[in-house]
């Protein structure tokens, strides 16, 4: 499929504007295995890298002007790169335009490009195709600009395009995810240090698979609902005289629910158990391997769905039946009100749990879910 989306975004881009591109850029989309609104918090994630990628297609201009299309859309966006704002962009077209913008800011000398998008991350379903999207335009750009910035920075070029351009409050997970991804590994990140080091997943010689469950509920998270809940946990933390919701531990709950508003505390006993189950997926993963999670990955899902309230009918639909099936673990994944669940399952029961959640879904007349399997995969990088 690699090698197939490569070609096809060139040839896209050749279609659009009659000429072959300096090169294929890639980087995929993302799952969370489990650390879920911790990012934001400056706490700790647990993202991987799926074998679903994002291409861009790029080649500079001279003009100072940056046209974009894409697989996706009919509409080619032109706009001087000086003129790139928040009140300028809007759509997808937000996204790549909002790199290049903060790879200006960030002192890259610019020059024009046109750009063509082609993708088989799938939109919505929390498994980030806006990170896939600005990390391969971040590749692209830093190569074809010699900007010179490690993944690192590019990582923080992508949060700064989401933050201030598109207008989402997201954390820097995603991006990290789909730079630093390596294969059959998850990216143990802490984001207060934003030091990232590979844990092996080790699925394969366990015969288990990760199903992504899509729910094909869409979810948009420059609406008010991921907003609300990170104001609701910086409230918390200064309520409690901590500069992140990283500073508190478990211990700290008692006093936080003698202090906090009710629903206050809820969001803040999610980020801080949830930190707790983070750190301790990763010291079983070390020592146990993938079958000793299931606990954990069920109680981050009861967290999201009860403390921080971020999961829906579908969502929980999909994590009961899934567990019905004898799934080793399964918890809604992204940022919630919408998008897609994961199930660590038996290669061998993956048939059965796509026929039951299609059932159960069907009997709850809820849309036609999609579910696939994913790999971990390697991160960012050129294509061609």
């Amino acid at each position: 499929m690699t090698g197939a989306l490569t070609a096809s975004a060139s040839a896209g881009f050749a279609k659009q504007f009659g000429s072959a591109p300096e090169g294929v850029w890639s980087a995929p989309g993302r799952v969370n295995l489990i650390g879920e609104h911790t990012d934001y918090n400056e706490g700790f994630v647990l993202p991987f890298a799926i074998n679903r990628r994002t291409y861009a297609a790029v080649s500079t201009r001279n003009d100072g002007i940056a046209r974009v299309a894409s697989s996706f859309s009919d509409e080619i966006v032109e706009i001087p790169l000086t003129n790139i704002s928040n009140s300028t962009v809007s759509g997808w077209s937000a996204y790549p335009l909002g790199v290049a913008w903060a790879l200006i800011q960030a002192g890259a000398k610019p020059t024009g490009f046109d750009l063509y998008v082609d993708s088989d991350v799938p939109v919505g379903a929390g498994l980030s195709s806006s990170a896939a999207i600005e990390c391969s335009v971040a590749m692209a750009l830093n190569d074809l600009w010699q900007a010179n910035l490690d993944r690192s920075a590019l990582a923080k070029i992508g949060q700064r395009a989401e933050n201030e351009i598109v207008g989402a409050p997201t954390g820097i997970m995603d991006q990290t995810a789909s730079l630093f991804g390596v294969l059959d590994h998850v990216v143990f990140l802490d984001c207060q240090s934003l030091v990232a080091e590979a844990i092996a997943l080790g699925l394969k010689q366990n015969s288990l698979e990760i199903v992504v469950m899509d729910t094909k509920v869409s979810h948009r998270l420059v609406d008010g609902g991921y907003a609300a809940r990170r104001a609701a946990c910086e409230q918390g933390a200064s309520q409690m005289g901590v500069s992140s919701l990283r500073d508190l531990g478990v211990s700290d709950l008692a006093k936080a629910e003698t202090i906090l508003d009710p629903l206050v505390y809820k969001r803040v006993r999610h980020v801080v158990t949830e930190n707790a189950r983070v750190l301790e997926t990763v010291e079983l993963l070390k020592s146990s391997g993938p079958k000793s999670i299931f606990d954990l990955l069920y109680a981050s899902h009861e967290s999201m769905r009860d403390d921080f309230e971020i999961s829906i009918d579908e969502l929980d639909l999909a994590v009961e039946t899934a567990m019905g099936v004898g799934a080793v673990g399964a918890r809604m994944t992204g940022g919630g009100f919408g998008g897609a669940a994961i199930a660590l399952i038996d290669s061998t029961k993956i048939e059965n749990l796509k026929s039951e959640v299609a059932k159960a879904f069907e009997a709850r007349g809820f849309k036609k879910p999609e579910l696939f399997s994913v790999l971990a995969d390697a991160g960012a990088k050129r294509e061609a």
